[in-house]
């Protein structure tokens, strides 16, 4: 019973950014030379400019990592919360994703991409209707083991697979609007 609320709470913790089990430690950060967390993210990564992925760094995730996975949403969609990337499988060791990363099934460090809603593989850069800024949040999730997913997974298969092997987060968000 205790391992399936935990699981509820990591699946939850994929739209609310409240991953992690009682007592682990949620001090890893995750940053981005492009813009600081609530603030606007430029133009060059949305659909309105080069729909390039935006760089991200993080701090040491808790010890026991041993692979990190991210996603990128929008909750503020008109249609219910829009997923922009899916990202997993990274290594333990990295600490950061690069501005531009490729959208490719798999990456040279052995991580996958997954399809967003786009139904595409990779990064799909904010799109908002026009309108007031949409919220876009990309959260880090550090694992205690790698999820095995093929590459092409939905965000609902990664919260599936993370939902036990989930030790923190770490959340950025940056907003986008357009008139």
């Amino acid at each position: 019973m205790r391992r399936h609320a935990r699981a509820l709470v990591v699946v939850a913790g994929m739209i609310a950014g409240t991953a992690g089990r009682e007592g682990t430690s949620m001090a890893f950060e995750l940053t981005s030379a492009a813009f600081s967390s609530g603030a606007t993210i430029p133009q060059k990564h949305t659909c309105e400019g080069g729909d390039v992925s935006p760089p991200l760094a993080w701090t040491d995730p808790p010890s026991d990592t041993k692979a990190l996975a991210l996603v990128c949403e929008d909750p503020d969609a008109p249609a219910g919360t829009w997923v922009h990337w899916v990202v997993y499988d990274l290594p333990a060791t990295a600490r950061s994703l690069p501005e531009g990363a490729a959208p490719e099934p798999s990456r040279s460090d052995g991580s996958r991409q997954g399809r967003n809603d786009f139904k595409k593989i990779g990064y799909g850069g904010p799109c908002p209707p026009p309108g007031p800024p949409h919220r876009y949040f990309f959260r880090l999730y550090a694992l205690d083991a790698p999820t095995g997913l093929q590459p092409g997974a939905t965000r609902a298969d990664l919260a599936k697979a993370i939902a036990p092997h989930t030790r923190a987060s770490a959340e950025l968000m940056g907003k986008y609007g357009r008139r």
